[in-house]
């Protein structure tokens, strides 16, 4: 009998493949009964000619979108929500002996230090939160504190990446691109993902944080400025009025669209096409979006807007709140900028860097919470707050009131849609080293939040170099303690 070649079949060998054929035809329709295409349909390149356009979730869920406070720098976890009182009882003593094995980046390591202001209980729930967070203690009730988060990096770039795009190598999508890819955005005139950086600089490892890697560049974050004008070269030249412009709009999509019926697949040239429409869209709805004079002064004053220190982080707060009312899918607000002190990285003096910088956030993220659900909108937004990593237990030398980093145990909260309130979840040790029960790593975090928004972690993937890649690669789980 004559093997499968080009000069033609065999009756057996033409049966075979129609017997083949029939039983595709079977597994397809179960599978479609099953629901399998509907779960897998991220796995296939979003629609060409408008990626952007909003996507039901994959699973039920109340949020519409995401905050991300994003506090560069790593907060001291022992210092804000972990209270230690071990480590008053240690205090002046050496790390443990089955401690040692840290990596101190070849800083000093000093003798266990007591948390530098008092915890106190908050609402009814007697979440306990330090001085330097006094306004957000009011809120302590929506709040679900993950004691227990661990990273896998100690220098800030990779752990920053890793905090935002799963991995810390650069070079992959971050998690809002992650959510605009697998959700859309509702409203079509603004971007899907939005990025405020602080004023003092951006991430140490920059654009990476909030690009689309090896996705279209549809789904990176679009920068808004603190100051000035948010958004750089929005509008047009002097020459072109709105018409003009929308003709010549017109005729590259025509001449693109041409280009791309020629070659199918080209999802670079229609990114770059629904880049110049919502460039043109924004013109016009962007600025009044964040204008903020049309919002009361009791407002302002909540958010500390127009008084220092909070004015810069309470506006975009503000910013970030008006953004949810008009269906912007992710954005992600940064404290701290550049390096060193000018962020959370408290080397120095946990007291003079944790003071400042709290000042700055405290009441600004207090008044956020309090105005969407004033406003009915945080039961449809997920808020986050977190560092890259958080600090270590002891001084960093003999006598220095300032800390090292530490991946091992650090917190993060989470409050709004989906989120139980007022509870603690996951424990550091004694001394608030590291994470030992209910663990919380990276992965898993981006899990939760996937799962909030209404994503399957392990479902919402992306066709890349012959893999199915996804945010949390072949770990993560949710953490279904603090779902609600």
């Amino acid at each position: 009998m004559n093997s499968l070649f080009p000069c033609g079949q065999t009756r057996r060998e033409f049966v075979w493949q129609m017997g083949g054929g029939f039983a595709g035809c079977a597994l397809t329709s179960m599978l479609a009964q099953d629901g399998f295409f509907t779960r897998h349909a991220y796995a296939a390149p979003a629609a060409a000619m408008n990626p952007l356009a909003a996507k039901a979730p994959q699973i039920p869920t109340k949020a519409k979108s995401c905050i991300f406070l994003m506090m560069n720098g790593a907060p001291s976890q022992v210092d804000t929500f972990d209270y230690k009182p071990a480590l008053t009882k240690y205090a002046g003593k050496s790390l443990p002996e089955d401690k040692k094995f840290i990596n101190s980046g070849g800083r000093k390591v000093g003798f266990l230090t007591p948390n530098f202001r008092p915890f106190h209980p908050g609402g009814e729930s007697g979440l306990l939160i330090s001085d330097y967070f006094p306004n957000l203690r009011k809120h302590a009730d929506k709040l679900a504190v993950i004691k227990s988060c661990h990273a896998d990096s100690h220098a800030h770039g990779s752990a920053l990446v890793q905090m935002n795009t799963g991995k810390t190598l650069i070079g992959r999508p971050s998690m809002g691109s992650w959510v605009v890819y697998g959700l859309g955005t509702e409203n079509q005139s603004l971007p899907g993902y939005v990025v405020m950086l602080d004023k003092r600089g951006g991430p140490i490892s920059g654009q990476p944080n909030w690009a689309s890697g090896f996705m279209p560049s549809t789904y990176q974050g679009t920068l808004f400025r603190p100051v000035g004008n948010p958004i750089l070269d929005l509008k047009g030249p002097e020459f072109m009025d709105q018409q003009a412009q929308r003709r010549q709009l017109d005729l590259l999509g025509k001449l693109n669209e041409k280009h791309m019926q020629a070659r199918a697949g080209g999802q670079d040239l229609a990114s770059r096409i629904q880049t110049y429409e919502l460039a043109y869209r924004m013109q016009s709805e962007a600025p009044e979006a964040v204008d903020l004079g049309s919002e009361t002064q009791a407002t302002l004053n909540a958010y500390g807007v127009g008084r220092q220190p909070t004015d810069e982080f309470g506006r975009n707060c503000l910013i970030a709140r008006r953004m949810v009312e008009r269906g912007v899918r992710f954005i992600q607000l940064y404290s701290g900028g550049g390096h060193l002190e000018e962020t959370w990285d408290a080397h120095e003096s946990i007291e003079k860097n944790h003071g400042r910088h709290g000042a700055e956030v405290d009441q600004p993220i207090a008044a956020l919470l309090d105005d969407l659900d004033q406003r009915g909108l945080l039961d449809s937004t997920l808020v986050v707050w977190g560092g890259e990593f958080g600090r270590m237990p002891f001084s960093e030398g003999q006598g220095a009131p300032g800390r090292n980093h530490n991946p091992y145990g650090f917190s993060m909260w989470m409050a709004g849609a989906g989120v139980k309130g007022g509870i603690s979840y996951g424990e550091t040790d004694e001394i608030g080293f590291e994470a030992v029960s209910d663990k919380a790593h990276v992965h898993d975090i981006h899990a939760t939040i996937l799962h909030l928004m209404g994503l399957d972690h392990e479902l919402l993937t992306y066709f890349h170099q012959g893999r199915d890649e996804s945010l949390t690669d072949v770990f993560g789980k949710v953490i279904t303690g603090i779902l609600a």
